[in-house]
């Protein structure tokens, strides 16, 4: 049995680990910051932890007999001058991959932003994979991406305050030195 959580202040150890293996495995990731280091991910998840964009409830693992497999992270990000929710880095083990871990994480941290009131998720990943939660291209929402070279690879989910925000799309300050 897999239960979500939120990230316990002893989890980030284990959260640079599944992080680190996730995105090795993974097609694209960020470069390492250190020649031979761990992906840009994990380096991004420690700098997110530090900044004021932090947002505690939607940093959410998932784990297996007392063990973490699994991490996402929801961080402050605006809409024009609006308050959104920056989502990712999304990881799971990769031999844990396709076994629905990934999903229940998404699911967990799309319903969190929402009870909390965000009106609006962005993100940058795979369509075919983020459009199962009710992700599209940015642009069909009047958002514009923070790189135009991602096109349809930046994505949008609109929660249930959303109310029609619009403009340039700007993650916490951590995602400029990925």
């Amino acid at each position: 049995m897999t239960l979500i959580r939120r990230e316990h202040r002893g989890d980030a150890v284990a959260i640079r680990d599944v992080t680190a293996a996730a995105f090795r495995a993974a097609e694209h990731s960020a470069p390492p910051v250190e020649p031979g280091g761990p992906p840009g991910e994990v380096n991004l998840i420690d700098r997110l932890r530090e900044d004021e964009g932090w947002i505690p409830e939607l940093s959410l693992v998932a784990e297996t007999a007392g063990r973490v497999v699994g991490h996402v992270v929801g961080s402050r990000a605006f809409v024009g001058g609006v308050p959104a929710i920056g989502l990712g880095p999304l990881s799971v083990e990769p031999e844990l991959q396709r076994s629905g871990i990934g999903a229940a994480l998404m699911h967990a941290v799309l319903g969190a932003a929402d009870a909390l009131g965000e009106p609006l998720v962005g993100l940058l990943g795979d369509p075919a994979y983020y459009g199962r939660f009710g992700f599209a291209p940015a642009v069909a929402f009047g958002v514009e991406s923070p790189d135009p070279a991602w096109g349809d690879y930046f994505q949008v989910r609109a929660l249930t305050t959303y109310r029609g925000h619009s403009g340039l799309f700007r993650y916490a300050a951590p995602f400029d030195v990925v």
